[in-house]
């Protein structure tokens, strides 16, 4: 697999992106190639610190640079040789398998739809996210490709989330759940609604409706929701894990700074479990071809552990997947 990876997007581009695509290079297939896409001036020298150049690492030189904060389709337009066009355009030119993002993620999602096809059938992209619990990790989807979803698109984000929850978590039947504001099935508003009687015929295990609290309950392996509300859940969650993990922490060491020191490997292995580095990244599903959005703060763990998930995504074949959900009807939903 070839994997073409934004370098200059991201908090801490390039040099985090280049040390993560360096580490990953022990835990990768060894026939994997990652391609570098960036300002060749300020990649290369970030790879020579590291004792490149390195056989496995190539460099695609990307003169322009999408700011994290530039609205998504515009800094697209006048920006035509930045390194997410540059990146996501060896894709769709058959020189990469994968392509791996820590920037702007709307210009990425924007890319991928503008310049790469989506699966058959497949209406609109979205984004899933992995949340890990202490019952089991759940896949949340869409986290912000598609703040204006249909009911039928909705629909076919379960079904795409249920594959990847099955193929790549090793979920034997994944339970779907819909985020509302209540189990009941009169509950929610009208999006709400008519997507819960799509779901209620699709080819998934349908659960019901999925309350916020329902994430970490263990009810569910996959939760569906917009764009918008999903993007909004997934802050929350990341800001409330690392908040009480501070205050544990914090409370343990002033009370006990002996047994805080003795605590502090358990803490470390929990906080492991629940960091977003540890997934690393979040796959656009629906597109053709393998597109991975990392945390725009992403050190180099997460971007070597989204490049793992690249690996992982191409080796259990997750887009044929997908396709063969969505062919009975041709449409889901």
């Amino acid at each position: 697999m070839r994997v073409a990876v934004d370098a200059m997007g991201g908090d801490h581009a390039p040099m985090e992106i280049v040390r993560g695509a360096v580490q990953a290079l022990d835990e990768l297939p060894p026939e994997d190639r990652i391609v570098l896409v960036g300002q060749r001036e300020a990649v290369e020298p970030e790879l020579k610190k590291l004792g490149g150049p390195f056989q496995r690492i190539t460099v695609e030189h990307a003169e322009q640079v999408v700011g994290m904060d530039e609205s998504p389709v515009e800094a697209l337009r006048r920006k035509p040789q930045s390194s997410i066009t540059r990146m996501v355009k060896l894709m769709v030119e058959g020189e990469a398998d994968a392509v791996l993002s820590a920037g702007n993620t709307g210009a990425c999602v924007a890319a991928a739809q503008m310049l790469a096809r989506l699966l058959p059938g497949v209406r609109r992209a979205g984004i899933s996210v992995v949340i890990p619990t202490f019952h089991n990790p759940v896949v949340v989807i869409d986290v912000g490709a598609n703040i204006k979803a249909k009911p039928s698109q909705l629909t076919q984000y379960a079904v795409m989330a249920s594959v990847y929850s099955r193929l790549v978590l090793g979920v034997r039947e994944p339970r779907v759940g819909l985020l509302s504001i209540g189990e009941e099935e009169g509950k929610g508003n009208e999006l709400v609604r008519e997507t819960r009687a799509l779901l209620k015929e699709a080819p998934i295990n349908f659960g019901g409706n999925a309350e916020g609290r329902d994430v970490f309950t263990g009810r569910f392996d996959v939760v569906v929701c917009d764009g918008f509300v999903g993007n909004v859940l997934l802050k929350v969650v990341e800001a409330m894990a690392e908040g009480v993990f501070k205050i544990m922490a914090s409370e343990v060491a002033a009370a006990e700074p002996d047994l805080a020191a003795r605590l502090d490997p358990i803490f470390r292995k929990v906080w492991d479990r629940h960091d977003y580095a540890s997934y690393g990244g979040a796959p656009l599903l629906g597109v053709d071809g393998i597109v991975i959005i990392a945390h725009g703060s992403s050190n180099a763990r997460a971007i070597k552990n989204a490049l793992k998930g690249a690996s992982q995504f191409s080796k259990h074949k997750v887009n044929e997947a997908i396709e063969a959900a969505l062919a009975p009807s041709g449409k889901v939903g």
